[in-house]
């Protein structure tokens, strides 16, 4: 394996937003009479809004939501987040991202969310890090985690096959859709979601923490270079 490109999730893996979004997503649920717990949230990570909010009317309701109400719901939950107090960067994110860098990776920048909050501040957070012609979101795919396609799209940009990726996620449905798409799956345990359910849906190595996943990722990509991956 020849590691040319890190395809990156950002909620949860860059930014400690995961639990905001839960929030957001659970009062607005609430607010319009869908039951639904706070932390099953966490496990939709990665889907897009429209996805979670198809998924949440199926369960209701029977039926999809429409158009209408993916647009004015999905605001509502924006405008939910926004409100809250900024997001701070995850702890060890900047080392990870200053690994790959210094080795000559490209990055490229795989997530669900269509949101500007997060977005807007990437090249603040994370300067030089993720150009903008190096970013999947929400809007870039018909289909999204856990289906291939956003990291499949990730490799095209980085003109990479799937034997010269590596991907970095922390929840299940993200796992899943690298790991379909052929990259090597890193996983990071930054929320609830225990270990062996990031290991279920395909990662090939987890970490208890970015920090710990920044420490040991020299090494890693190392054994990479001199391992023949099946």
């Amino acid at each position: 394996m020849q590691p040319l490109a890190a395809l990156i999730d950002m909620d949860g893996t860059l930014y400690d937003s995961m639990g905001n979004h839960a929030d957001a997503w659970h009062r607005m649920v609430s607010e319009i009479g869908i039951e639904a717990t706070r932390d099953e949230f966490f496990l939709y990570e990665g889907r897009t809004g429209a996805s979670t909010l198809n998924l949440l009317f199926r369960r209701a309701y029977g039926r999809d939501a429409t158009l209408a109400e993916i647009e004015e719901l999905y605001h509502r939950k924006t405008l939910y987040f926004a409100s809250m107090p900024p997001v701070e960067t995850m702890p060890g994110a900047k080392d990870m991202l200053s690994t790959l860098q210094e080795s000559g990776i490209r990055r490229v920048l795989v997530t669900g969310s269509g949101q500007s909050t997060l977005l807007n501040r990437l090249n603040t957070d994370f300067p030089g890090a993720f150009p903008q012609d190096m970013r999947i979101s929400s809007r870039d795919v018909t289909n999204g985690k856990p289906h291939p396609e956003p990291y499949i799209k990730a490799m095209q940009l980085a003109s990479v096959r799937p034997s010269q990726s590596i991907a970095i996620e922390n929840a299940p449905l993200g796992v899943k859709s690298a790991a379909t798409a052929g990259a090597f799956t890193i996983a990071v345990t930054t929320g609830p979601i225990p270990r062996k359910e990031l290991e279920k849906a395909g990662a090939a190595v987890v970490f208890s923490s970015m920090p710990e996943c920044a420490r040991h990722l020299p090494t890693l990509l190392l054994e990479l270079l001199t391992t023949t991956i099946d």
